[in-house]
């Protein structure tokens, strides 16, 4: 019998592509022989290399004409038996129909973010859960998935740049959006009284672009690293504060301990995923998804006092 061959659609970002790894571990899962390639942007390969999840990565650049000659060739080599596109984007719906395959599985009109990409899906699935990582397991399910057990396979990372020797929390302030965010000097404060109170460093974790930014936080440690470097920090970590971005949902995939702070994004929706990670959200935060440039009013409610008490029951020392 021929090796059944699925293709996973979700060329980024890095939380999003950590939401889609359990449907796709489902989906491995539920097809032993099967050999799982996935189509993501080259930034986020390291989340996917050494996993032990994808067997093939179609790297998909679409600013580089080579790379995107380079997808449609790996691409049209082979006739998947399964595609599936986690993304609702006409951007990864056109990935997954350039493949050679007659089952192109997507989410309904009403819930991808471009609507004209259901058109493009052979298969259009309505998800019935609320959350992303649920949402992706119901399309999963659709395309053949048998067993919904939540798993994130996930590279061991490698140490870069200097950590403290013993127990620190890491933070890694910045997301995709600014109004996601918590303000600096938030950090400093919380800072301040983990070192003081608890003995705790606060370690400040960013990509090289971000460094002096980080630096000049006050009494915060700067970590500066690839996606590599972060996992293997995150895994280090006695603890994190994290914001809806792809570093506070690395943690809740490793089940760290922390708090994970919402304010524009609704957490029910976008949340931490498992029970690792505490959500703190000011009453009467809007739920609103407005890619801002400048953080939102309720993050910045959100008190560094509140942060730190928060933290400091869950800290064992």
């Amino acid at each position: 019998m021929p090796q059944r061959l699925i293709l996973v659609v979700r060329l980024g970002a890095m939380g999003d592509i950590l939401h889609a790894l359990p449907a796709a571990a489902a989906l491995k899962r539920s097809f032993p022989d099967c050999r799982l390639s996935w189509a993501v942007h080259p930034k986020w390969r390291e989340l996917l290399e050494s996993g032990g999840l994808a067997d093939d990565l179609v790297l998909i650049d679409r600013r580089r004409l080579s790379s995107l000659t380079a997808a449609v060739k790996a691409l049209r080599k082979v006739e998947f038996d399964t595609v599936v596109d986690f993304q609702g984007l006409i951007q990864s719906a056109l990935v997954a129909r350039t493949a050679r395959s007659r089952g192109v599985y997507g989410f309904v009109k009403e819930q991808v973010r471009e609507r004209l990409a259901a058109s493009l899906y052979t298969t259009r699935v309505t998800a019935k859960t609320t959350h992303v990582v649920e949402k992706n397991l119901d399309l999963a399910a659709a395309a053949g998935a048998r067993d919904r057990t939540v798993v994130f396979p996930l590279p061991a990372g490698r140490p870069e740049s200097d950590l403290p020797d013993g127990p620190f929390v890491l933070a890694a302030p910045f997301a995709g959006w600014a109004s996601k965010q918590w303000p600096l000097e938030h950090y400093a404060v919380l800072a301040r009284r983990l070192l003081s109170e608890l003995g705790l460093p606060l370690v400040l974790n960013g990509a090289p672009w971000q460094a002096e930014t980080l630096r000049g936080v006050e009494m915060a440690k700067t970590h500066i690293s690839s996606i590599s470097g972060l996992i293997d920090a995150t895994r280090r970590a006695t603890a994190v504060v994290g914001v809806d971005s792809g570093p506070m949902h690395l943690a809740a995939a490793l089940e760290k301990s922390g708090v994970a702070l919402f304010g524009p994004t609704d957490p029910d929706r976008n949340g931490p995923y498992g029970k690792s990670l505490s959500v703190i959200r000011i009453p009467g935060a809007v739920t609103s998804y407005q890619r801002r440039k400048e953080i939102d009013a309720s993050m910045r409610a959100i008190a560094p006092e509140s942060v730190f008490e928060a933290l400091a029951t869950m800290v064992k020392l």
